[in-house]
């Protein structure tokens, strides 16, 4: 056993190399201001007071939020029957849908996200809802594949037990399969709320440049402006909600099992 404890070591060099250090450096320059010599770092909370102090940045960050709720919300209302309808498939029909579903995420987000560009260019459609469209197009297989692995791997003893007890399929739904499939469902937001709120490419492409969040502005204090101390603020801000919504839906599911 502990020869395969040796094999941790390479992974935790490596993430020590590419996650430890680098929240190091964030948290460096977030907590201070520019001027700082070898010698000599100036403490400061001014980033911070800065970005909750000015409407704009608040504004920002409260369109961020929205837009990842929005978009879970639309993978969830997508995704739940899709899914549904794919565990009801035999085992072969079920492995070509999850192949078709999964085939779109072989060729890399940002190419798919031009593809979208070029289709909606000239749409007259508002920014906001070609930015939708891109989230909902990207994030959806997660939360459709999610969804399947609970209801593929739901006991359907349970589901003719409630037929037996009087169940229409409608109750046998609400009392049965929706309650065993909310772990797929808690991990399909997971995966589809925490990328959506902090993605900036996308609004980018296909917002032009007039929607904005906070993915956004910490990408232009990073290279454009070239503000580290800033955009290190604003990413420890959007790091904290990003937690703080991770433990909120982990305690969610959590609940759920306990009951």
């Amino acid at each position: 056993m502990k020869s395969f404890k040796r094999l941790v070591y390479p992974y935790l060099v490596w993430a020590f190399i590419l996650i430890v250090i680098p929240m190091f450096i964030i948290l460096f320059y977030a907590f201070s201001k520019e001027g700082n010599s070898v010698l000599i770092v100036n403490i400061t909370l001014e980033n911070f007071v800065r970005f909750f102090s000015d409407e704009l940045f608040a504004d920002v960050l409260i369109r961020s939020l929205i837009l990842a709720v929005i978009t879970t919300i639309i993978c969830i209302l997508i995704g739940y029957p899709a899914a549904y309808f794919m565990a009801q498939l035999t085992e072969k029909r079920q492995a070509v849908m999850v192949l078709l579903v999964t085939a779109p995420q072989l060729i890399n987000m940002l190419v798919r996200t031009y593809a979208w560009r070029g289709i909606l260019l000239n749409t007259g459609l508002p920014a906001s809802v070609k930015v939708y469209i891109g989230m909902v197009y990207n994030f959806l297989p997660f939360m459709i594949l999610q969804i399947y692995t609970s209801l593929s791997k739901m006991d359907k003893s349970l589901i003719n037990a409630a037929y037996d007890l009087g169940c229409d399929k409608k109750k046998a739904f609400l009392t049965v399969t929706l309650p065993l499939s909310v772990p797929g469902i808690i991990s399909g937001i997971t995966l589809v709320f925490l990328p959506a709120v902090s993605s900036f490419f996308i609004p980018k492409l296909l917002g032009g440049g007039s929607y904005v969040l906070v993915g956004n502005l910490i990408e232009n204090y990073f290279v454009t402006t070239g503000d580290w101390n800033f955009g290190s603020a604003i990413s420890l801000v959007m790091a904290v909600v990003i937690l703080i919504s991770m433990y909120v839906t982990r305690k969610f599911d959590y609940d759920k099992e306990a009951k």
